[in-house]
């Protein structure tokens, strides 16, 4: 028997992995056809091309809590370290080869120890962070978007998100997500998310009092 959503309306566990299924194929059909040498574009991500940061996500959909705390203590807990480590594991000998091995993630349910929701960002945030400097566009579902900029309202985990509005009045513009209070950063939903979890360049997209306060948080990291 299928999971059900509870009355909370919240996705389940089922369901968010579905979610993630999704959001790996069409990032993985986006890139289908690009072409080497755009491989090496810069990404949103500071000193990673879009072909790192599509191995960094293969490497998160193939890392395991047990393989995940080895390579902690293997880099003496330095986490920017073990993401390089486990980045350059997945990378392979050529952009093909790539995005060949993230291709046998898409369906993968492999995760170390953080949220499913947490997963869904991941490839959501860094699913943009390769598509937006190809200039790639995407229509994700507004459902999920609306599901994950509710939950990095709420959460600093992994990256910070929570503290970086606080203070803020964030509305969408083409969906039901609003949270805080204060100066109005109003958008489209992806907007905002890329813009919560540090995204300057999203901020563009933007209208409201508090876009300025907004980017300068982004800026600082």
């Amino acid at each position: 028997m299928s999971e059900t959503k509870p009355r909370t309306g919240k996705p389940t566990r089922a369901e968010l992995w579905e979610l993630v299924h999704a959001e790996r194929a069409a990032l993985a059909a986006d890139l289908a056809d690009l072409t080497e040498s755009r491989w090496a574009t810069p990404s949103l991500c500071a000193g990673l091309s879009v072909r790192e940061v599509l191995a960094h996500l293969t490497a998160g959909a193939s890392l395991g809590p047990v393989r995940w705390m080895a390579g902690v203590i293997r880099c003496r807990f330095d986490f920017d370290r073990q993401v390089l480590m486990r980045l350059n594991e997945q990378l392979g000998s050529s952009p093909a080869e790539t995005l060949e091995r993230f291709g046998r993630t898409v369906t993968s349910t492999v995760k170390p120890p953080l949220p499913i929701m947490a997963m869904l960002g991941e490839t959501v945030v860094h699913g943009e962070d390769i598509r937006r400097p190809l200039g790639i566009r995407r229509d994700h579902p507004v459902t999920t978007l609306t599901a994950l900029a509710e939950y990095y309202q709420g959460s600093d985990q992994v990256v910070l998100a929570k503290g970086r509005i606080e203070g803020l009045r964030l509305t969408a513009t083409d969906g039901p997500f609003s949270t805080g209070s204060g100066p109005l950063v109003s958008g489209p939903t992806l907007s905002l998310i890329m813009a919560m979890t540090g995204r300057t360049e999203h901020c563009a997209d933007l209208d409201g009092d508090g876009v300025a306060t907004l980017r300068d948080r982004g800026a600082e990291e």
